[in-house]
């Protein structure tokens, strides 16, 4: 009967953790010297070592050189960098577990650095440094030669996020994407598997053929859009989520106004991996690299300038005269110093670009102490969850390093849902954080509706006016600024600082002068072309503007010759169309598409793309399907009929009808010079044109 396997022992486990430190540490030391540094014999050492590379933690190759005592090299393959970091934590735990027994015994009091659930709490003091994922620069030089071998993941913007903050200890304590279990148990409780608090699922998702292509155990290579390798995963687990109850649990509900659920179903992929990272190198960002810091670096930072109370201010906004008022407020009553810690990664769609953010930032950073506040910014994929990305940003800026953080009246909140409401009540968020504050280990400060009082000329909170009916108060709203921005109205300096004011606009010209699209969409045969053609006459009569006209049939001729008219290939094709929409829109140009666009899904993936630099109004041309039929020229409507033409709109396929456009036209007995003539008048209506 042959053996039972053993569980390897704390001295064993120790004895290998030292021995990957070291390879690690110093890869290109002898065996004798690697021996002498852990403390073994020569002969243990190479026994160990043999054993390690059979378990596939260690690469040994052949040495060339005059010393025989060097006849191999040893170096981390990914499963070991992997290894060693489990280790690593392994250790610390066992170690810090031992610390407060002695403490205890000596002092009759606990060191409070007990892990909570098994879980290592390193982090009660805030300046000591925090685990990273990166392996040293030697293993990683080797590491990046073996993971050229792998299979690769290219990551999208989200994931590169993602990653980021994974290996550089901005999501302590995840050594990695979450499995099942820890998907499963966050999802529903806030909580990993061991029941350390984390509210927000961490999920590699992925196509169903990469993840068919995938073993339990291969390791993967995780690659930016330009294929740089930034680190490895060890895939340990597979498998494909329940979306519409992440929506749920998460987000509050599967819908898809909400932009977090709305990347769950149509960007994100089928299939999540879940498995330990083994960081390589960071994302590189080639803009304002003085102002990006690693928590570690952070902290280091804070232990430099004597810094012990730190609050952080999460901000995806530019900083207005009522934001410099709350953060003095909120530093004043933690007595601490001022972290303003802006996101710039991706938040939501329609908000203003980091660039102009940050130039926003640096021009009013001046107007508060330099003694007492800083910044820096966080490359952080936002999910506007609301209350429970309250509670992820406590712990992210727990992180780095801080003590306090501004939690704000709906923070993170989406905007309204499809019934037209607030997806979360506006102190939801403050008061699940208040909930979990001393889990997190870090102090909320609630946010102040801050207004301008005339009479006082300062800003107040909004609760705390008690003449509110002796007193003029003052305040503009984000809708009301963007307003005056597109109109290029006066902004009051009781609002906003003259500084913010023109970075705005050199980004935000009034509307007349930014460039726009117009996006038609409708049945085969219901006259989008020939009005588009129209409009398009009649812009470049008016002048001012270049006009590009991106019909459907030119489209297909000239940027898509080579697709075919599945699903798949219809969504390319307009996604094509609206990326060149954006760059027209982006430079200051008029784009007018006219494609068939069948799916609404399709379509706002486009809005998005072009509300980052300009308008964007989709006209719905209404056409029935049975006049379309009726005009139909090519008679594509009589083969689609007999079968002849698969997936065909409005006969085989669907057409999800524009629930809410910005105009619907109708073309049965109107001119197609009236139907031209109505999308001017609304693009003057929405300030686009001139009167």
């Amino acid at each position: 009967m042959p053996a039972s396997p053993t569980t390897p022992s704390h001295e064993d486990e120790d004895l290998l953790f030292r021995i990957l430190s070291q390879l690690d540490k110093a890869p290109d030391a002898s065996q004798r010297a690697t021996a002498a540094a852990v403390g073994i014999s020569l002969g243990r050492l190479n026994a160990q070592l043999r054993a390690a590379a059979e378990a596939g933690l260690v690469k040994v190759s052949a040495r060339a050189g005059p010393d025989k005592r060097q006849r191999f090299a040893y170096a981390l393959t990914t499963r070991g960098a992997a290894e060693k970091i489990r280790l690593t934590d392994q250790f610390l735990t066992r170690k810090f577990a031992e610390y407060d027994a002695l403490h205890a015994e000596l002092t009759g009091t606990t060191s409070g650095l007990v892990p909570f659930k098994y879980r290592t709490k390193l982090m009660q003091n805030n300046l000591a440094p925090i685990p990273e994922l990166y392996v040293s620069y030697d293993s990683a030089q080797k590491l990046k030669v073996e993971a050229a071998e792998l299979k690769s993941h290219d990551l999208r913007p989200r994931q590169i996020c993602d990653l980021e903050l994974l290996m550089n200890g901005g999501f302590n304590p995840l050594k990695g994407f979450l499995n099942e279990e820890d998907y499963n148990s966050v999802v529903d409780t806030m909580r990993l598997a061991d029941g350390t608090l984390w509210p927000m699922p961490i999920t590699l998702d992925v196509s169903e053929d990469f993840a068919a292509s995938l073993e339990i155990g291969e390791d993967i290579a995780l690659r930016d859009q330009e294929g740089v390798i930034l680190g490895t995963m060890t895939v340990t687990d597979r498998w494909e989520p329940n979306k519409s109850h992440e929506a749920e649990k998460v987000f509050g509900a599967d819908d898809d106004a909400h932009p977090a659920v709305n990347y769950l179903h149509n960007t994100a992929g089928k299939i999540y991996l879940g498995g330990p990272v083994t960081g390589i190198q960071q994302p590189v960002h080639y803009d304002f690299r003085g102002r990006r810091d690693t928590p570690n670096e952070l902290r280091a930072y804070f232990r430099k300038l004597g810094w012990r109370r730190i609050v952080a201010f999460q901000t995806r906004n530019p900083l207005h005269r009522a934001h410099q008022e709350l953060t003095f407020r909120a530093a004043r009553e933690a007595q601490a110093n001022l972290l303003i810690h802006p996101v710039v990664g991706m938040t939501k769609p329609g908000d203003v670009d980091h660039f102009t953010r940050v130039r926003c930032y640096e021009a009013v950073l001046d107007k508060y102490p330099a003694a007492t506040t800083s910044m820096s910014l966080l490359n952080l994929a936002m999910r506007m969850a609301g209350p429970r990305e309250a509670v992820w940003h406590g712990l992210i800026r727990k992180n780095h390093g801080c003590t306090h953080f501004i939690v704000g009246r709906d923070h993170a909140g989406p905007g309204k849902n499809s019934a037209g409401e607030d997806f979360y009540g506006a102190y939801d968020a403050q008061d699940l954080f208040r909930e979990h504050q001393e889990e997190i280990g870090i102090e909320m400060v609630d946010f102040k509706h801050m207004v301008y009082v005339q009479e006082r000329a300062q800003y107040e909170p909004n609760d705390e006016i008690e003449d509110r009916d002796n007193v003029t108060i003052l305040n503009i709203s984000g809708t009301e600024l963007r307003r005056r921005l597109a109109e290029g109205l006066e902004i009051p300096e009781w609002f906003s600082f003259p500084e913010v004011v023109n970075e705005l606009r050199k980004t935000k010209p009034p509307r007349s002068k930014q460039g726009f699209t117009v996006f038609f969409t409708g049945f085969s045969g219901s006259g989008k072309s020939t009005i588009a053609n129209a409009l398009m006459v009649k812009l470049m009569e008016m002048g001012g503007r270049p006009v590009t006209l991106l019909d459907g049939d030119i489209v297909r001729k000239n940027l898509s010759s080579e697709l075919g008219f599945s699903k798949e290939h219809r969504d390319l094709n307009i996604r094509r169309i609206g990326y060149v929409a954006s760059e027209i829109t982006k430079n200051g140009g008029i784009a007018i598409c006219a494609p068939i666009a069948p799916y609404a899904t399709t379509r706002r993936a486009v809005r998005e793309d072009v509300e980052q630099f300009g308008a964007f109004l989709e006209v719905h041309v209404a056409t029935s399907i049975e006049e379309c039929e009726r005009r139909d020229r090519k008679g594509l409507y009589k083969l689609a009929r007999e079968g002849k033409i698969k997936e065909f709109t409005g006969i085989s396929d669907p057409y999800d009808v524009p629930a809410d456009p910005e105009l619907r036209v109708e073309t049965e007995n109107v001119d197609v010079d009236n139907c031209a003539h109505q999308v001017l008048l609304k693009l003057e209506n929405m300030g686009l044109i001139a009167g």
